[in-house]
């Protein structure tokens, strides 16, 4: 088992997590199309703990996501439910029936302007992934760039994915409707009750069986899961579900909720609430990890602004921009259970960073990391100061101030020269970090400073995040004028790879952050909102939320220490 590859299964629930799931299997794709490069050594990520190897009718091989993805009617746009690779043209022709035929068609979306240079049914097999050249096409262009889509060309998420799927990849909910104002998946308890009838059940259980007997060494589940509406509760019995079928399998959710929302829509909002509460209590039941991701500011009904990264302008209302950032973020804190060498298996993880019922983090990115030329990763550590490096991406208002329990942190993108010091010998040293003789000591030392009583685990990889089209172009001026160091070549205004450093942290600003949510829960006239409790919950539920909500919040308190 030791040299075997610890295969993970994604699940993806939900529209805004197919529009971060979009980002983030491009971003894979990316990765693939180096791995082709024969200079190129074996990369640090293992893409075989992510991608499976098939064949179709014709015994062409196949290099495709092991992923289960749910959403509902009308969301896929111009991408077919049963993918393009397995197609059998001929099969069109091979009609029994000699009579006279009626054909019924429903209205194809054509495809946008970006999507139609993506080839058709290529291979690729699993060979690229130990370095082995091949001669096969990719899936996507590489003789010349594809221009990046235009934010008036994205309406879902199928709008600008690259990545060809296996035909039991999507699972369309057709009972509700992605676009209109009726029929739509509201509610937690909705969620919920669409895994309760046997026809989506058996639909789901008949995928994982699919997926997971042909794993040697599954190690997990990661779910990508929206939490502000319906799709809270398919995620919550997703989640139950695999608990029961495989325990002692890692599960971690990634709960995510879109940009800022509008105040005039107060039904809205407060379904928002209650799905993200609910969601939040019952994927906690059920997960071995559950981190929320978003750009907002908070995750109650008071709008807070949304968060702001030095080097990147985007819109908080498009999707396409927030599940960029996100996924750039998600692609850099789940790399200890993708090594290639050494991986830190996704049950390892989740037990290092929940202990004494911590089973909720927060997230947090800096995207770009700020090295800039003539600088060593050293310096620019020392520059950070004391002041936390990153971003807060799990909308739990400013971490100022709160305490970090254990924390995951990954450094990506980091030229080896960079690592340490370049100080001239007998020059005094600034600091500490200047003394330390690799990259991953210099990492470990400032975490250290930083937070000295807090259990740490560090990673620092050579492997940016690729910036390709279709990722949008977010970098600001400033970022143009203050370039930062890339594989030892400047990178400007034609960004093409970023260094990030993310982290997940088990902090105490989740108890501040989950008792502000059951607060605004009891201040809730629910009387007001009795749809809610149609769709499935019962006021007893409510006050079992309440009370979960409360001792979930008192794990976070500032007085827990790793002793507990």
């Amino acid at each position: 088992m030791a040299g075997g590859v610890r295969e993970v299964l994604t699940l993806q629930l939900g529209h805004f997590a197919g529009f971060v799931g979009a980002h983030w299997w491009n971003q894979q794709d990316a990765g693939l199309g180096r791995a082709t490069d024969g200079e190129e050594p074996p990369g640090e990520l293992c893409p075989d703990v992510l991608y499976r190897t098939g064949r179709t009718l014709h015994g062409q091989e196949t290099y495709t996501p092991r992923l289960i993805l749910m959403d509902l009617k009308g969301s896929l746009s111009s991408l077919k439910e049963e993918g393009a690779l397995y197609r059998d043209k001929q099969l069109d022709a091979a009609i029994a029936w000699c009579g006279k035929l009626t054909t019924h068609k429903e209205e194809v979306y054509p495809k946008n302007t970006y999507l139609q240079d993506l080839p058709s049914a290529e291979v690729r097999a699993s060979a690229l992934n130990h370095g082995i050249q091949s001669p096969l096409p990719h899936t996507t262009a590489t003789t010349s760039k594809p221009p990046i889509p235009t934010e008036g060309s994205i309406r879902v998420w199928s709008d600008f994915l690259r990545v060809h799927l296996h035909p039991r990849s999507i699972c369309m909910i057709q009972k509700y409707n992605h676009d209109g104002e009726a029929g739509r998946l509201e509610a937690f308890g909705q969620g919920e009750s669409v895994l309760k009838e046997p026809r989506y059940l058996e639909e789901l259980e008949d995928r994982l069986h699919f997926y997971v007997e042909e794993c040697d060494f599954l190690q997990g589940f990661q779910i990508l899961c929206d939490l502000h509406d319906g799709f809270s509760g398919v995620g919550a019995k997703a989640a139950e579900l695999l608990q029961d079928e495989y325990s002692g399998r890692g599960i971690i959710t990634w709960g995510l909720l879109p940009g800022p929302y509008n105040l005039e829509e107060p039904q809205k909002n407060i379904y928002r609430l209650l799905n993200t509460a609910f969601g939040l209590v019952h994927l906690t039941a059920y997960s071995s990890l559950v981190c929320p991701l978003s750009l907002s500011g908070s995750l109650g009904l008071r709008p807070e602004p949304p968060v702001k990264f030095p080097y990147l302008h985007y819109d908080a209302t498009l999707p396409y921009h927030c599940s960029a950032i996100l996924a750039t973020a998600l692609d850099t804190v789940t790399v200890p259970y993708r090594l290639r060498s050494s991986p830190v298996s996704m049950v390892h993880l989740a037990d290092m960073l929940s202990f004494s019922g911590k089973k909720v983090v927060t997230a947090g990115a800096t995207i770009p990391f700020p090295l800039v030329p003539g600088q060593s990763l050293p310096d620019t550590l020392v520059q950070l100061g004391g002041a936390t490096p990153w971003t807060p991406l799990s909308a739990c208002g400013d971490p100022s101030g709160t305490r970090c329990f254990a924390q995951s942190v990954v450094l990506r993108g980091i030229d080896r020269a960079c690592h340490t010091s370049q100080l001239s010998p007998g020059t005094p040293l600034p600091s500490p970090l200047h003394a330390c003789t690799t990259g991953e000591e210099v990492l470990a030392h400032y975490l250290q400073q930083q937070q000295p009583r807090v259990m740490s685990s560090s990673h620092l990889l050579l492997t940016p995040w690729m910036v390709v089209p279709p990722y949008p172009c977010l970098f600001s001026s400033s970022f143009s004028q203050h370039p930062v160091v890339l594989n030892g070549s400047l990178k400007g205004s034609a960004v093409e790879s970023i260094p990030v450093f993310g982290a997940l942290c088990s902090s105490s600003s989740l108890h501040r952050t989950l008792g502000a949510l059951a607060k605004e829960l009891t201040k809730l006239d629910l009387r007001r909102w009795a749809s809610f409790l149609d769709a499935g919950v019962e006021q007893d539920d409510i006050e079992e939320l309440l009370q979960e909500l409360r001792s979930l919040a008192q794990c976070y308190e500032d007085g827990d220490g790793l002793t507990d």
